[in-house]
């Protein structure tokens, strides 16, 4: 029998386009017709066989670790939702600046400023007017709530409907990051691209990491 000694085939564990499974087949395969073929005045060499087995079982290995992985990520996401179901039906403070004026109701919303020497909070109507505004001086970092009235700066009653709140932060002259946070009622949770996902309604998604206060 001519049979050449060549091991290098033993080295393609994972070919492209193949499962962990099917390379572990073709492997034991070439496995077995090299052990059948091999020269006896030649055979293989052991430390490289055992080297070869080696790695084929580091790859399975680290294929079964990957998907027990995912597996424990899928559950705690799953694990995530449920726990997260008891927020449906609830209000939480989010980032937002659309507010939602009902006649004889005070609107709570919040402010989170990174500290400023001057804070002023601005209440439009959809016509981009100014109905009512809110200097709050020097604020320290962190999330101030505020109530809204429905009120106009001349103390008439501002009519039901949408209206926008903006923030403008500054110590001197150098503008602060700040932004405005409203209430909104959980009606639906779900797993989704950016982790849990809190459906707020009219297309207004958030998650739980922007969630500041629940009510």
């Amino acid at each position: 029998m001519n049979a050449t000694k060549d091991t290098s085939g033993l080295g393609a564990l994972n070919p492209g386009g193949t499962t962990g499974a099917e390379s572990e087949q073709r492997f034991l395969k070439l496995l077995v017709s090299q052990l059948n073929n091999q020269d006896p005045l030649n055979p293989l060499d052991n430390a490289e066989l055992t080297s070869q087995l080696a790695q084929m079982s580091t790859v399975s290995g680290i294929e079964k670790l990957n998907a027990a992985f995912q597996s424990l990520l899928d559950q705690s996401g799953t694990n995530q939702v449920l726990q997260s179901a008891a927020l449906v039906g609830r209000q939480v403070l989010v980032p937002g600046s659309d507010l939602k004026l009902e006649a004889g109701k005070e609107m709570p919303f919040a402010i989170e400023t990174q500290g400023a020497e001057s804070v002023k909070v601005t209440i439009t109507n959809a016509a981009g007017e100014t109905v009512r505004t809110f200097d709050l001086g020097s604020l320290s970092t962190g999330l101030k709530t505020l109530s809204w009235d429905g009120l106009a700066d001349d103390g008439s009653v501002a009519a039901e409907g949408g209206y926008t709140i903006s923030v403008k932060s500054m110590s001197g002259d150098v503008a602060v990051q700040s932004r405005a946070l409203t209430y909104a009622a959980v009606t639906s949770v779900a797993q989704g691209p950016r982790g849990v996902e809190l459906d707020l309604g009219a297309g207004r998604i958030a998650t739980l990491d922007d969630v500041r206060l629940i009510l």
